[in-house]
C-alpha cells in the first residue's frame, strides 16, 4: 500500500515540477542555446599535423562507410525537430528526472519520519531535504565545473564525470551528516566532507575554450556562457523549489500517515490525528 501511495505521489510531483522546469528551461535557457548554437555551425577547425599527414586515409575510410551505409540503407540518427516536438520530449525527459528526484526525496523524508517521528511538519521537511538536493545535485559540482554552452570546448569528459561523481557524493555525505548526525562532531565531519572536491581540484582544459571561432564570435559565445550560467542557476533553483513545496504537499496528503502508522515507537492518537488533519 505504502509503495502504491509512493509512486502515485512522485508521479504528482513529476508533473507539476516537470511542467515548471519546462517553463523556465524555454524563458532562461533555450534562447542561450539556440543562439550559441548558430556559433557553433562556424567554428574552424584546424587539423593537427597528424591528421594532415593521414588526410588521404581518413578521406579513403570515410568514402569506404558512406558506401557502406549507402548500401545497408543507413539513415542519420533522428532527433527531435524544434518547435512543439523539441519541447514535447524535453517535458517528458524534465518529468522523468522529476519522478526519480521525487522518490529520492520522499526516501529522505520516510526515514526522517521513521526514525523521529512528527517533530517537523511535512512542508519544512520537504524543502530542507530540497534544498540539500539542490546543494548536492546542482551548487556544490557547478562551483568547479560550470554550465557551457553549445561550441565551447572543455576538460576530458571522463575527469569531468569523476570529479562531478566526488563533488556531488560529498555534499550529499555532508548533507545526511548534518541531518542525521548528533553532536558538534558533525559540524567539522560536514565541513571536511565539502572540502574535498575542491581540495582535488576540478580539472581544467588546458588552452582557450573558445579557440577556433572569429574575434566576433569568440565575444558573443563569450557573452553568452556567462548569461547560460545564470540561465541554469535559475533553472536549477526553481527544480527544486518547486520540488520542495509539491513534495511536501504531497507526502502529508497521501504518504506521511503510513510511514507513521508503520514507524515503531508511534502512538495510534497520533497517527489519528495526522488523519483527521487531512
Amino acid at each position: 500500500m505504502i509503495f502504491q501511495k509512493l509512486i502515485w505521489a512522485g508521479l504528482a510531483v513529476a508533473v507539476v515540477v516537470g511542467s515548471v522546469e519546462t517553463g523556465v528551461q524555454r524563458l532562461q535557457a533555450a534562447p542561450l542555446i539556440l543562439a550559441a548554437e548558430v556559433y557553433e555551425e562556424q567554428k574552424a577547425e584546424a587539423p593537427a599535423p597528424a591528421d594532415v599527414l593521414t588526410a588521404s586515409a581518413h578521406a579513403e575510410a570515410a568514402a569506404h562507410e558512406h558506401e557502406h551505409e549507402h548500401e545497408h540503407g543507413g539513415a542519420p540518427e533522428w532527433e527531435p525537430a524544434n518547435g512543439a516536438e523539441r519541447i514535447g520530449w524535453t517535458w517528458v525527459a524534465n518529468v522523468l528526472h522529476a519522478f526519480s528526484m521525487a522518490l529520492l526525496v520522499f526516501a529522505v523524508m520516510g526515514v526522517w519520519v521513521y526514525q523521529r517521528g512528527a517533530k517537523l511538519a511535512s512542508l519544512p521537511l520537504a524543502c530542507l531535504v530540497a534544498a540539500a538536493g539542490g546543494i548536492s545535485f546542482n551548487l556544490w559540482p557547478s562551483l568547479g565545473l560550470h554550465a557551457e554552452v553549445p561550441g565551447m570546448e572543455a576538460a576530458p569528459l571522463h575527469a569531468r564525470q569523476l570529479w562531478w561523481v566526488l563533488a556531488m557524493g560529498s555534499a550529499t555525505l555532508a548533507c545526511a551528516v548534518l541531518g542525521f548526525g548528533r553532536g558538534a562532531w558533525r559540524w567539522i565531519a560536514a565541513a571536511a566532507l565539502l572540502a574535498l572536491p575542491f581540495v582535488v581540484g576540478a580539472p581544467e582544459l588546458e588552452g582557450d575554450a573558445l579557440a577556433g571561432y572569429s574575434p566576433e564570435a569568440h565575444a558573443a559565445l563569450e557573452q553568452l556562457g556567462k548569461q547560460f550560467i545564470w540561465a541554469t542557476s535559475w533553472v536549477a533553483a526553481s527544480f527544486w523549489v518547486t520540488m520542495g513545496v509539491a513534495s511536501g504537499l504531497a507526502f502529508q496528503r497521501w504518504v506521511r500517515p503510513s510511514v507513521l502508522a508503520v514507524a515503531k515507537g508511534v502512538d495510534a492518537s497520533e497517527v489519528n490525528a495526522v488523519k483527521a488533519a487531512r
